[in-house]
């Protein structure tokens, strides 16, 4: 997206900091989101290496000197136009439903929990593991008077 042009650049940071620890990949990311309104091309670097300092990380000068990171994040590219992913965030609220539409994306995030209330409500009223439990012990006593 032309707003984040230092995206595909920070995607590949993020490959090798994942490659150190997952979990300090995770935080890349969240940092960059936390700062995407002052991250730009010309200063990305610098931030992955105030980024590292902070974690205690080091960050080569050749990041990807192979292309493995860069293989690894058109891959994800991929797979994202390959679903129809078309913008982020993408948010999905998704039922257990096996009726109707099992997920629908939200589009509008004002109207994120509308879509919520309305899929619940569809859903009907939840059920205790009690109430679970009774319904299939049920449907098992009725199922072997229906084989006698």
């Amino acid at each position: 997206m032309p707003k984040h042009n230092w995206s595909y650049d920070a995607a590949v940071i993020a490959k090798y900091f994942d490659s150190k620890a997952k979990a300090l990949g995770a935080a890349w990311r969240d940092y960059c989101f936390e700062n995407q309104s002052a991250i730009s091309p010309e200063n990305l670097r610098s931030n992955a290496e105030k980024f590292a300092a902070q974690n205690k990380a080091s960050l080569p000068f050749v990041v990807d000197p192979d292309g493995k990171f860069a293989a690894e994040v058109k891959a994800d590219f991929a797979l994202g136009q390959r679903v129809g992913i078309e913008h982020t965030p993408t948010i999905y609220v998704v039922s257990n439903k096996t009726y109707g539409k099992p997920f629908v994306e939200v589009v509008d995030r004002s109207k994120l929990y509308s879509i919520i209330d309305e899929m619940k409500s569809q859903a009907g009223p939840a059920q205790t593991s009690a109430q679970k439990s009774a319904k299939t012990a049920k449907t098992s006593r009725v199922a072997k008077k229906q084989l006698r």
